[in-house]
């Protein structure tokens, strides 16, 4: 026996050094460039958006029936109402995939 290691094993070991820490890596993920503020900008253009339908739709429908205020203030709450549950739905699709990403990332360790 000499005091030398044996090249073999020291190749084997760096090669299951290396697959171990390329296992243990955070994986990059797909949606990376969505930050929280775009996440947050999203809804507020959702809720907008649901709001200007709503307003397009009453003003029309008040303008073509001579009706002014009736149909504007009722598709404006109809609207606004469409934009919250728009909003409310794009919040829980977040938490689901941040819960999905959580779990994942607890299995993994």
């Amino acid at each position: 026996m000499s005091g030398e290691p044996d090249p073999m094993r020291l190749k084997a070991l760096e090669e299951k050094l290396a697959a171990a820490k390329k296992a243990r890596a955070p994986k990059p993920r797909a949606d990376e460039h969505y930050s929280a503020a775009s996440q947050g900008w999203r809804m507020v253009i959702e809720l907008v958006a649901g709001l200007a339908i709503g307003f397009g739709i009453g003003y029309g429908l008040d303008w073509l029936f001579g009706t002014m205020p009736v149909f504007l203030v009722l598709f404006l709450l109809l609207g606004f109402a469409a934009g919250v549950k728009t909003m409310l739905r794009t919040a829980q699709e977040i938490q689901a995939t941040n819960v999905a990403e959580q779990s994942a990332g607890d299995e993994g360790e």
